[in-house]
């Protein structure tokens, strides 16, 4: 099978396009075909340099002369720069030149582009960013990681049944275990907009996945594989396990340095801990795929190395390979009596969590 064309936004990250360059290089040599979007005058004498004057025939450029920067509006940066290498990459895939699109560029606008340029999946009312956190068993899904600050119960009965299926085609499982973000367990506890959705889910079993009720930020114990919030919440979440994480590793070193012992036990319990690392950092995994818009867009932290942005090219193939849109589409379709009924859900006022 012929891999599909990934349009890889070469003037997105914070370094680039040094990182985009080097990722296309990697992700071509590894079987990949990727169209670098950007300026040609740049992208073109480097990668004749990296490849001896010939380019091969899986890589290919499209020239964008302008780029969107990280301070730029979103909307507006979209609408005011259509030559800008993010929004042609979108172009790219909308016309068929490609299949999907790599970004380490504005987050925002890369959801304005998957809104203006991609539309909604049909029944979707606002797409949201899936990412991926490291479990005791694995690894799970959060969702919404920042996409809709605030959300309605028809919002978040959504991000369930997306997450759900991204998750599913990730792990192989065939109704991977869904819950849903709050301050305890106990279904008394949330705020209006947890407890009608805790309701609504309760309340309409679905086949693609099983609802298991609130999770606390304790949920790196594998009990679920998708965590929903809405993405206020679930940024705040995501950032704090990065934070812990990091904290963890730099008060683990700066101990080994201090105490022989420890350093000691550190060099014997190196191996797990870079197994640890491995699978928790985006070289491994890749990107944040932006689910519910008709095509396949993945997100990547804006100081991405070269090595996650070739790894998420290679992630945009596979979930290609395995359509991914297709089955989002699918699904939504096949959930319309549980949708109806949080579109009739009481929206959710300002409340303090009991």
């Amino acid at each position: 099978m012929t891999a599909p064309w990934i349009a890889l936004d070469a003037f997105g990250g914070d370094r680039a396009p040094e990182p985009e360059i080097e990722a296309a290089v990697l992700a071509a040599r590894e079987g990949a075909r990727v169209r670098l979007v950007g300026d040609e005058a740049v992208l073109a004498p480097a990668l004749a340099e990296r490849f001896g004057g010939a380019i091969p025939d899986g890589l290919s450029i499209v020239h964008a002369p302008d780029a969107i920067r990280m301070d730029d509006a979103p909307a507006q940066a979209v609408r005011r720069k259509p030559e800008a290498s993010m929004p042609v990459a979108f172009d790219l895939v909308r016309r068929g030149e490609a299949q999907a699109v790599v970004s380490a560029g504005n987050s925002g606008a890369m959801l304005a582009c998957g809104l203006f340029k991609f539309r909604r999946i049909k029944g979707v009312e606002r797409p949201a960013i899936c990412t991926r956190l490291p479990t005791q068993r694995g690894f799970l899904q959060l969702i919404d990681a920042g996409a809709n600050v605030e959300c309605r119960p028809i919002h978040l009965a959504q991000f369930a049944v997306l997450g759900a299926v991204y998750q599913a085609m990730e792990t192989g499982r065939s109704r991977p275990v869904v819950g849903v973000l709050s301050n305890g367990t106990e279904s008394s506890k949330g705020i209006e907009l947890t407890r009608e959705v805790h309701r609504i889910l309760t309340d309409h079993p679905s086949p693609h996945f099983e609802y298991a009720g609130y999770v606390e930020g304790r949920f790196f114990d594998g009990s679920v594989d998708v965590v929903v919030a809405d993405g206020f919440t679930g940024n705040i979440a995501l950032k704090v396990a990065e934070g812990a994480g990091a904290l963890v590793a730099d008060v683990l070193r700066a101990m080994a340095k201090r105490r022989l012992r420890i350093g000691l036990g550190a060099l014997l319990m190196k191996p797990a801990f870079d197994e640890i690392r491995r699978i928790s950092h985006p070289d491994f995994y890749g990107g944040a795929p932006l689910l519910g818009v008709r095509h396949l867009a993945i997100i990547c932290h804006g100081s991405s190395s070269a090595r996650t942005l070739a790894t998420a090219v290679a992630q945009a193939g596979r979930l290609v390979e395995r359509s991914l849109a297709p089955a989002l589409a699918g699904a939504v379709a096949a959930h319309a009596e549980l949708f109806e009924a949080a579109r009739g859900a009481a929206s959710p006022d300002k409340e303090t969590a009991s």
